[in-house]
C-alpha cells in the first residue's frame, strides 16, 4: 500500500485486526509474528485481505484467494495421526 505517513494508521490498525480475525476464524490461531510456514502463510493472507479492505473490495478476496485459505486450513488440522484406545472393565460380582 506504501502508505508514507501516519494519517492511516489507526485505520490500518483497525482493518489489520478485522483480517487477522477473518483468518484465525477460518484456518485456526496463528502467530503474527512466527516464524513457521504456517505462521508466514496466515500472515500473508492476512496482510492480503487488509489490501483488500483498504482499497474497499474486501467482497473479493475470499474468490481470489479461496485456494489459499482452504490449504492453510487442511494444513492447520490438528495432527490426527495418533489414536486414543479406551479401555473399559466391568466388575464382576
Amino acid at each position: 500500500m506504501h502508505i508514507a505517513h501516519s494519517g492511516e494508521d489507526i485505520n490500518l490498525q483497525r482493518l489489520l485486526s478485522f483480517s487477522y480475525a477473518y483468518v484465525e476464524s477460518k484456518c485456526g490461531s496463528f502467530n503474527l509474528e512466527g516464524n513457521t510456514s504456517l505462521d508466514i502463510r496466515a500472515t500473508e493472507l492476512v496482510m492480503e485481505r487488509t489490501r483488500y479492505a483498504y482499497n474497499d473490495a474486501v467482497e473479493y478476496f475470499e474468490d481470489n484467494f479461496l485456494s489459499a485459505i482452504n490449504s492453510l486450513g487442511i494444513d492447520m488440522l490438528p495432527d490426527e495421526t495418533s489414536t486414543t484406545t479406551t479401555t473399559t472393565t466391568s466388575g464382576g460380582g
